[in-house]
C-alpha cells in the first residue's frame, strides 16, 4: 500500500485520478491540493458525485512541504512551468513524481523552450525524467522516480504512428495527423470558446500551425526514427464532452495493403494490455470513453498510396489520469492494469 497527494485535484484530470485511485487496491490518497480559491473546500463539494466517496479537503500549495513526509508518490496536475517550481524538492524527499502537465516531457530543454516560451530551470531533474508512454519506453519508467506524462493528443498520435515509422514503411515529411478532441481536453475552467453557445452543433479547428502538442509528437517520433522529422498535426474542438480520434495520414514508401498493416500493428502492440488493434471495425471514442484503452484501426488507399490510421482514446483517461495510474504502477512495482480494467459503459 502506498499514500499519494494529487496537485491539481479541483481539474478534470485531478477529479479523474480520485474516480481511478479509489478502486485501486494498493493507493490511499491522503492529501489533495488545488487552487486558493478551493482551500478548505471538500473535494466532495467541488465534485459532487464523490459524496459518500472521499471527503477530504483540498489544501493550496503552500502546504505542500508539511505534507511531504507522509507520502510515497505526487501527482501533478498543473498548467506548465508551474511544475518545476516543486519537482527538485519532492524528487530530494526521496519521493516519487508522475507530472501529467508538460514540464518533464521533454529531454531537450532547447525544444522546451521553443514550445512553451519559458527557459527549464531543473536540467537536472529533466536528465532523470522519462517520457511516461509504456508502450515505448516501459523499461525506462520502471527505473525512474519522475514521469512526464504524455498530453492526449500525442499519446494518440504516437501510438498511431510509431509502427509505420519504426519500420520505415512511409516517407517521414509526408505525416498530416487530423485530430478531434472533446472540451473536457480545454480544461473546467470556462472561456468563450468551451460556452455551450458556442461549442454545440459546431466544430473548430485551432492553433492550425502552432499547436504545442504538435512538439511534443515530433520529439517523440523523432526518436522512434533516429532521425528528425516534422508533423502537420491540426486539433479540432467537438462537441463532445471526452475523446479523442486521431487520423493520421502518410505515404507508404511502397505499396501495401490493408491486411499486412494490421499484421504488423498487431505484432508491434503484442501484449499491450491497452492497445486495441481493430479489424473490420471502425473506431469510436464511445468504445473507448471511460477507459485506458487506445483503439487503432490501419488501412491502406492504393489509388493514393497512402496509408491511413484511425486512433481514439478517452482524453481524460489513457490521455491523462489512466495513463499516469498506468505509470504510478510501473514505477512503484504493481501489476500494470492495477485499477484500470474497466470497460466503457454503452452506449
Amino acid at each position: 500500500m502506498i499514500k499519494v497527494g494529487i496537485v491539481g485535484a479541483g481539474g478534470y484530470a485531478g477529479a479523474t485520478l480520485i474516480n481511478i485511485l479509489l478502486r485501486h487496491p494498493e493507493v490511499e490518497i491522503i492529501w489533495l491540493m488545488s487552487e486558493e480559491a478551493h482551500k478548505g473546500k471538500k473535494i466532495n463539494e467541488l465534485y459532487p458525485h464523490l459524496n459518500g466517496q472521499i471527503d477530504l479537503a483540498c489544501q493550496t500549495l503552500d502546504d505542500l512541504d508539511k505534507n511531504l513526509n507522509s507520502i510515497d508518490l505526487v501527482f501533478l496536475a498543473l498548467p506548465h512551468g508551474i511544475a518545476i517550481n516543486y519537482v527538485p524538492k519532492i524528487i530530494d524527499a526521496g519521493k516519487k513524481v508522475v507530472d501529467l502537465g508538460a514540464d518533464y516531457r521533454f529531454s531537450d530543454n532547447a525544444i522546451f523552450k521553443k514550445w512553451y516560451g519559458i527557459e527549464h530551470t531543473t536540467k537536472k531533474y529533466l536528465d532523470q525524467a522519462v517520457f511516461g508512454l509504456p508502450e515505448l519506453y516501459r523499461a525506462e519508467i520502471k527505473k525512474t522516480k519522475l514521469v512526464g506524462n504524455p498530453g492526449c493528443y500525442p499519446t494518440a498520435s504516437i501510438l498511431g504512428t510509431a509502427p509505420l515509422v519504426k519500420h520505415g514503411l512511409i516517407e517521414l515529411d509526408s505525416i498530416i495527423i487530423d485530430a478531434k478532441s472533446g472540451v473536457s481536453g480545454a480544461g473546467r475552467g470556462t472561456s468563450q470558446k468551451t460556452h455551450y453557445c458556442e461549442r454545440n452543433e459546431g466544430i473548430e479547428a485551432y492553433a492550425v500551425t502552432t499547436h504545442r502538442h504538435m512538439g511534443e509528437v515530433e520529439f517523440q517520433l523523432s526518436k522512434v526514427a533516429g532521425k528528425d522529422l516534422a508533423v502537420t498535426f491540426v486539433p479540432h474542438l467537438t462537441p463532445m464532452t471526452r475523446g479523442i480520434l486521431a487520423t493520421i495520414y502518410a505515404k507508404a514508401k511502397k505499396p501495401t495493403d490493408g491486411k499486412q498493416l494490421t499484421a504488423l500493428y498487431k505484432d508491434f502492440y503484442k501484449g499491450e494490455p491497452f492497445v486495441r488493434i481493430l479489424e473490420g471495425i471502425t473506431p469510436n471514442t464511445k468504445y473507448v470513453s471511460g477507459t485506458n484503452f487506445c483503439d487503432i484501426s490501419v488501412q491502406y488507399n492504393e489509388a493514393t498510396g497512402k496509408i491511413i490510421v484511425l486512433s481514439t482514446i478517452d482524453n481524460l483517461v489513457k490521455g491523462a489520469a489512466g495513463q499516469a495510474v498506468q505509470n504510478m504502477n510501473l514505477i512503484c512495482g504493481f501489476p500494470e492494469t492495477t485499477g484500470l480494467k474497466q470497460i466503457t459503459f454503452y452506449p
